[in-house]
């Protein structure tokens, strides 16, 4: 996600709400966040359907990897050789 241009890329609600298909378009083509704000205040962020998605799959990753590590930690983790035999186990009871 590219950084936000606090001169043209914060804005406030009643501008947002008269051009919303420009500031839709904006965000599509220049590929830049906006800053909604109300009273003086952010309120919200308008970015892409795909930079939500990246944000999202990132934090879902993010999160995988630090449960890993906690499992880790805690001790609990086995050998890939244990891990297959599980698995086989697991296919012969459900064939």
């Amino acid at each position: 996600m590219r950084t936000i241009n606090i001169s043209q890329d914060i804005i406030p609600v009643g501008e947002f709400k008269t051009g919303i298909s420009k500031w839709l378009r904006s965000i599509r083509d220049k590929n830049h966040p906006v800053v909604i704000t109300q009273n003086g205040r952010p309120a919200g962020v308008l970015i892409t359907p795909e930079e939500y998605d990246k944000l999202v799959y990132n934090k879902i990753f993010t999160e995988s990897i630090n449960r890993g590590i906690q499992d880790i930690n805690a001790g609990n983790i086995f050998p890939t050789s244990e891990l297959k035999e599980k698995i086989q186990e697991v296919r012969k009871s459900t064939i």
